[in-house]
């Protein structure tokens, strides 16, 4: 870790307007080290290329009172600092050129989140879209890979779920400080992300930062940053899903895109993408064979060829019903009564019965599939 010193020097730099990644790194390259670069002063601090009499004014203008301040509401909330030159700092992100001098976390973050996959789009979105989430928030966590996502309303928040619901870890990337909950309706998501140490907050911004349009976009990098790729399910012509898409790129990763109903406004962007050379994805081994050594390492082996077994029990037409939904996917409760259009108590209590028929199997993170011979 950072030692005191240096990481109070840091978050002076940090807590200066005018002071983005850019000129952070620049002030440490210029001097050695953040202690050194905060007692430089300002006429040495105006020699970095960047750096005007209004950002000097701005370093030399914060206290240490402000850096105290900043550092005890950290240690409230139950987060911690993790500086770029820290060996807990993400070393995917640590390669991204313009990356966060020190990013806020609250809850865990492994080294398995090394291997992830960001899962990306609109806010306002369709059914189809909001299912397309969940399931490949689902299919990638069950695989073993961490879900990367904005913590949004729509697409980013069904990603998580997905995640949570196959047994797999997420991180949300937040467009605030971690003292603000953002979309509030999304405590009880985040909270559960933290209670069960299945992920992480994640946030490039003073822990007091409040929400604001332009904070969005400039996150987006660090959700590509985290990931070795992202797939974007559902985005109109100007989703900020699209941004995202396009740091990837820039940085060298791959770029997915689930497609979309051609006559749809919300569909406009994602099909574009694909349009314009995006990996189009249909399902988990889509995604697996662009991803190289990483792809064939998390490929789940191959279970023996047999037919479905057929239960010698009648089914009710409901019991049918469902098996039919479980013919070619396994899948939870959730997509279940969305598919069927059931209720959902009737959807648990048939599943029950077709365990106890022996026709399904109930895997980790009630998980549903068909039973083979």
């Amino acid at each position: 870790m950072t030692d005191d010193r240096q990481l109070r020097a840091r978050l002076r730099l940090h807590l200066a307007g005018g002071v983005g990644s850019v000129i952070h790194r620049r002030l440490i390259d210029a001097f050695g080290d953040a202690t050194t670069a905060v007692a430089a002063g300002a006429s040495n601090w105006k020699k970095v290329q960047g750096i005007g009499p209004k950002t000097a004014a701005a370093i030399a203008a914060v206290t240490d009172e402000q850096v105290d301040g900043e550092l005890a509401l950290t240690a409230r909330c139950g987060a911690m600092i993790l500086c770029d030159d820290d060996d807990a700092y993400p070393e995917a992100l640590r390669a991204v050129h313009d990356r966060p001098p020190l990013i806020y976390v609250r809850g865990t973050l492994e080294a398995a989140d090394a291997v992830a996959l960001g899962v990306v789009g609109s806010r306002r979105c369709t059914h189809y879209g909001l299912e397309q989430a969940r399931r490949f928030g689902e299919l990638l966590g069950r695989a073993g890979f961490t879900v990367v996502s904005g913590g949004a309303r729509g697409i980013d928040t069904a990603a998580h779920r997905g995640a949570l619901s196959a047994g797999g870890r997420t991180l949300a990337v937040m467009g605030c400080g971690l003292a603000h909950t953002y979309p509030p309706e999304n405590a009880e998501l985040f909270e559960r992300i933290l209670a069960d140490g299945r992920g992480a907050l994640v946030s490039e911004l003073p822990m007091n930062t409040s929400v604001l349009a332009g904070n969005f976009p400039t996150r987006n990098r660090i959700i590509s940053g985290l990931s070795l790729g992202v797939l974007v399910v559902e985005a109109a012509r100007r989703s900020g899903a699209l941004i995202t898409a396009r740091e990837a790129a820039e940085q060298g990763r791959e770029v997915f895109a689930v497609p979309g109903r051609v006559d749809s406004p919300l569909s406009q962007g994602v099909n574009a993408l694909i349009r314009d050379g995006a990996i189009l994805v249909q399902d988990l081994d889509d995604v697996l064979e662009h991803l190289g050594a990483v792809g064939a390492k998390m490929a789940p082996e191959e279970a023996p060829v047999g037919k479905l077994f057929v239960p010698t029990t009648a089914l009710s037409d409901v019991e049918q019903q469902i098996m039919e939904h479980l013919a070619e996917d396994a899948l939870g409760v959730d997509d279940l009564v969305r598919r069927t259009g059931l209720p959902s108590a009737q959807v648990v209590s048939s599943m029950t019965m077709l365990v106890l028929k022996g026709a399904v199997a109930q895997q980790p993170g009630s998980i549903f599939s068909r039973r083979s011979v």
